[in-house]
């Protein structure tokens, strides 16, 4: 059989008349599968096709495509007119080709679906048909002239522009399902058989797991990733997420759950919806996929994603592009699956997704959380510091650098040997994430049900746990909940490490905020004397004394230190503890 098809294919291909090929098609007969005749499709236009869209009288079938006489000099015995019109093609910037004008079996089909020929105007007869409805203008198979938000047609698909994207599939890989044309062009007639609509829409292979799509594209990741396995089913509670298919769960959709191969929502990258963050609601609102992501962008303090739309591109350059956030950003949802994270390897709902190294390379995949978050909060950093410190620095990338007189240990281990008030699961080789501190505050981290990951948080700046940094504010396991989630209460409260933070967390009411800088402080503006232990002082508290102009920490060694600074109308010039 495969022998009988590569024949067809053949045959095709040197130019053979549609005549030649019906004959070629009843010498070589499809087997496995009950091939739907034409007549019984949509396609049978005449006036007894089964079809809402046929003719008024008209008796023959054929007569709508083909003519054994005055056919037009397009081949296979046409019998419309070719198309004049100049088409919008489909553009992005991940098309490793040029997209040019239809051409070919692609025009062939475009004299009916562009809606700009009637449907009964042929070439064989003087007199148009009369149809029950002129044009095919309505509807999905209405494909109009702006073909942008169709998938490509009519470019030359080879080994050549397989090299250039090994996400392409080679063609000479291909089954036999799909065809090019003698051009090595692909067309519609690539995906669409006209004369059988046995899986329906024409299609030439059964497109359930997208079988179809994965002959050509072979995305990196996609084989194990969740949206490829998952049954997930929907619950029937509005919006449907499968509106355009008739299947069931998240595999056998699969591209289709993002993606639109013709009348596409959104025209980049033919996705369902125009509005990024739209076309992964559907399932992630607690309807297919187990948690409610959506309803965490309700929250006070959100990534934003609904600010903006049409800026995110694979192929951005973090640095120069607006600032924005998608979820795609953060989630690549050709590799995303559940893999747990490890230190050297993101967790596998990360996977595949670009970043930014601590050394401020672009990085294709980050193996790091933090190589994500730096994308957005690093050298491209924007927007006002939410305290007035005296060293402001936005680029958390040069804030956990590990060569800083201090820092919150992202990229590594800290810098401080002695941290007494660390709790159990901690010590001063730990490595902590982004997410430790910024994540939903009713996710697993603080007991709760909900959805990991810093989407939503009713705290401010997306923090997992309270954090008050408000001039006196009274010291609660509340309101210093994210600090004591790693340090010890009875540690810090006990001066263990610093012999006066009762007197000034509990006596004085200052946040911890008011010295401690939690990011960390670039060794481009301090250093291991003023600015070890994350000193970096408020300055809409802390002020400077005597002549001079910042306030002022000396590190004094292990558990010691002096400051020359007025806090709360005390003088400290200096004040040793």
């Amino acid at each position: 059989m495969k022998n009988n098809n590569r024949t067809i294919r053949t045959l095709m291909g040197k130019g053979f008349s549609g005549a030649i090929f019906c004959l070629c098609l009843f010498m070589f007969p499809v087997l496995g599968r009950a091939a739907m005749s034409v007549v019984e499709s949509v396609h049978n236009l005449s006036a007894a096709g089964p079809g809402s869209i046929r003719a008024v009288t008209e008796g023959e079938v054929c007569v709508f495509c083909h003519t054994p006489h005055r056919a037009e000099s397009v081949g296979i015995l046409w019998n419309r007119k070719d198309p004049t019109q100049v088409y919008t093609t489909y553009q992005s910037t991940t098309v490793t080709t040029t997209i040019g004008q239809p051409t070919g079996a692609s025009r062939m089909c475009l004299s009916c679906h562009d809606g700009t020929i009637a449907l009964g105007e042929v070439s064989s007869r003087a007199v148009e048909i009369q149809m029950t409805q002129q044009f095919l203008d309505t509807g999905p198979a209405a494909l109009r002239t702006d073909l942008s938000d169709d998938h490509p047609v009519s470019f030359v698909y080879d080994s050549t522009l397989a090299a250039a994207n090994p996400e392409y599939r080679d063609p000479s890989l291909y089954p036999d399902e799909i065809i090019l044309d003698r051009n090595n062009e692909l067309q519609c007639t690539s995906c669409h058989d006209a004369h059988d609509n046995s899986r329906g829409k024409f299609m030439r292979a059964d497109n359930v797991f997208s079988t179809l799509c994965l002959y050509c594209h072979q995305k990196t990741g996609w084989p194990a990733s969740s949206h490829s396995l998952s049954t997930a089913t929907w619950n029937g509670t509005p919006p449907d997420p499968w509106p355009h298919t008739g299947w069931i769960t998240v595999n056998n959709n699969a591209c289709e759950n993002c993606h639109r191969p013709h009348t596409a929502g959104g025209s980049v990258r033919l996705l369902n919806e125009p509005n990024e963050e739209d076309n992964c609601f559907p399932c992630h609102n607690g309807n297919v996929a187990s948690a409610d992501i959506q309803s965490e962008f309700s929250k006070v303090s959100v990534h934003p994603i609904t600010d903006t739309a049409g800026i995110h591109d694979p192929k951005e350059d973090y640095l120069a592009v607006s600032r924005h956030v998608e979820c795609v950003d953060c989630h690549n949802p050709h590799q995303v699956n559940h893999t747990a994270s490890s230190p050297s390897q993101v967790s596998g709902r990360l996977a595949g997704v670009t970043g930014v190294s601590a050394s401020g390379t672009p990085v294709a995949s980050a193996s790091y959380e933090y190589e994500i978050c730096f994308k957005c909060h690093a050298d491209s950093a924007q927007g006002a510091a939410p305290i007035p410190r005296q060293i402001l620095e936005l680029n958390k990338r040069l804030q956990f650098d590990l060569n800083n007189p201090s820092y919150h240990p992202v990229g590594g281990p800290g810098e401080n040997p002695n941290v007494p008030s660390l709790l159990p699961a901690y010590n001063t080789a730990s490595v902590i994430y982004c997410t430790d501190c910024h994540n939903n505050d009713a996710g697993a981290g603080t007991g709760g049900a909900g959805p990991a990951g810093p989407h939503g948080s009713q705290w401010n700046y997306l923090l997992e746990r309270r954090y008050e940094t408000a001039d006196n504010t009274p010291e609660s396991p509340d309101f210093y909940a994210l600090c004591y989630k790693c340090h010890n209460r009875n540690s810090i409260l006990s001066d263990q490490s610093f012999k006066e933070h009762n007197k000034h967390i509990v006596g004085e009411n200052a946040p911890c905020s008011i010295c401690h800088d939690p990011h960390g402080i670039s060794s481009n503006q301090g250093n291991t004397v003023n600015n070890s232990h994350l000193i970096n002082f408020d300055l809409s508290v802390v002020s400077p004394v005597g002549m001079n102009s910042q306030p002022i920490f000396e590190d004094q060694g292990t558990f010691k230190g002096r400051c020359y600074l007025m806090c709360h109308g005390k003088r400290h010039n200096p004040k040793s503890y």
